[in-house]
C-alpha cells in the first residue's frame, strides 16, 4: 500500500466538510429542504476535485439514477498514478431538517478507508446499538434491553435509572421506548442526526450511554468509522422496510438475523472520519457568522494513530473560497452569502 496518502488526506476531509457545512449554514432556518441539501451536495463535490487521490463512493443516500454528483459509484479526486484506491461514505448533511430549521446537531461526515473496507449492506435502515468503550463487548443487540440495562448498570455500577439512551423519536421506537421506562432508564429523543447520537456514546461529556433504535445504514457506517478510532463500539442488523425488500435481501444471500460490528462495517489499518458542525449541538458547535469571519468546527480521527482533533477554524470572507462543482469554479464564500448565488 502507498503510505504517503494518508498523512496529507486527514486535513484534506476536513476541508471537504467544513466547505459543505458553510454552505449549508447559509440557508439555517430557511426550511427549504431541497437548497440546503442541493448547495450542500455540490460544495462536498466541489472540493473533492482538489484532492489527490483515488476516491470510490461505494455509501451515500445518493444513486447514479436521482443525483449528479456524490451518488454511488461516483469517482473523486484527481486520480492520479501511485495514489492509493479508497472507498468512501459520504453524507453532506446528516440532519438536512435540522439545518433547515436551525435545530441543533446537524452535521456534515465523510468517512474513508482501504478499497473494499466499507461493508455494503443492501438496506437502506439498520437496527442499530452504539456504546462508548466501557460497554464495548458487554452488550448484544439480540438480547432484551432489561438484560442489556442489567449488564450496563453492573459494568458502569450505577443504578438502571442512571443509564442514559439516545433514540430517534419515531413511531416505530414505541415499543423499545416503553421497555426502557419499565426499567427506569433515561430515555433522550432526537429528531434527527443519529451520527452524532451514535457517536456521543464515545464522548464522555455528552452524558450519553447508549444509542438504540433503527435508522440509517449510511449514517450507521459513517458512525462506525469515528468509533473504531474512539474506541467504542456499533452493532447493526439489517432491518427490511417491507416484505418486497426482505425477500430481495435473502435471494441475494443476506441474512436478516446477522449482527455486523464496527470492524467488520468499516475495515483496514487507517480509517480516516471527518465531520463538521452546522448547528450546534452535543458533539459539535455549528457555523457561526460574525463580523466578518465564519467560524467552524470539525471533529477528524485517524484510527492508524488513534489521532483525535477537534479543529475550530477562522475563515475570513474576504477570502474564503469554496469549490462549486455545478459551475466548476471557485466562489468567495461572502458572494454566496450576499448576492445568493446558489
Amino acid at each position: 500500500m502507498d503510505k504517503k496518502i494518508y498523512p496529507e488526506l486527514t486535513m484534506d476531509f476536513v476541508r471537504v466538510t467544513e466547505a459543505s457545512s458553510l454552505i449549508g449554514s447559509l440557508f439555517l432556518g430557511s426550511g427549504n429542504l431541497d437548497m440546503i441539501n442541493r448547495n450542500s451536495i455540490d460544495a462536498m463535490r466541489g472540493m473533492f476535485d482538489y484532492i489527490d487521490f483515488k476516491g470510490n463512493i461505494v455509501l451515500s443516500k445518493l444513486t447514479k439514477e436521482n443525483a449528479t454528483m456524490l451518488y454511488v459509484g461516483e469517482k473523486l479526486g484527481i486520480w492520479d498514478d501511485g495514489t492509493t484506491e479508497m472507498d468512501l461514505a459520504v453524507d453532506p448533511i446528516d440532519g438536512v431538517k435540522l439545518a433547515a430549521f436551525g435545530l441543533p446537531n446537524a452535521i456534515s461526515a465523510v468517512a474513508s478507508t482501504i478499497k473494499g473496507g466499507i461493508k455494503v449492506l443492501p438496506t437502506y435502515y439498520s437496527l442499530k446499538l452504539a456504546v462508548g468503550p466501557e460497554l464495548k463487548g458487554k452488550l448484544d443487540i439480540k438480547k432484551s434491553i432489561r438484560e442489556n440495562i442489567e449488564i450496563a448498570s453492573d459494568t458502569l455500577k450505577v443504578l438502571p435509572g442512571e443509564i442514559t439512551f439516545v433514540i430517534l423519536n419515531r413511531q416505530r421506537h414505541e415499543e423499545i421506548i416503553e421497555e426502557i421506562k419499565e426499567v427506569g432508564s433515561r430515555i433522550k429523543l432526537i429528531s434527527d442526526g443519529d451520527i452524532t447520537a451514535s457517536i456521543a456514546t464515545s464522548i464522555e461529556e455528552s452524558g450519553v450511554d447508549i444509542y438504540l433504535g433503527i435508522g440509517g445504514t449510511l449514517e450507521g457506517t459513517l458512525a462506525a468509522a469515528a468509533l473504531k478510532t474512539l474506541g467504542g463500539e456499533i452493532q447493526m442488523k439489517m432491518w427490511a422496510r417491507d416484505r418486497i425488500e426482505e425477500e430481495s435481501i435473502n435471494e441475494k444471500g443476506w441474512e436478516l438475523e446477522k449482527v455486523f460490528y464496527t470492524d467488520e462495517l468499516v475495515s483496514g489499518e487507517d480509517v480516516i472520519f471527518s465531520a463538521t458542525g452546522i448547528t450546534d449541538g452535543d458533539l459539535l458547535k455549528g457555523v457561526k457568522f460574525i463580523k466578518g469571519f465564519a467560524y467552524t468546527q470539525t471533529l477528524t480521527m485517524r484510527s492508524k494513530s488513534a489521532t483525535i482533533r477537534k479543529i475550530e477554524t477562522m475563515h475570513n470572507l474576504k477570502n474564503k473560497t469554496i469549490r462549486l462543482k455545478s459551475l466548476e469554479k471557485d466562489i468567495k464564500l461572502m458572494d454566496l452569502k450576499k448576492n445568493k448565488i446558489y
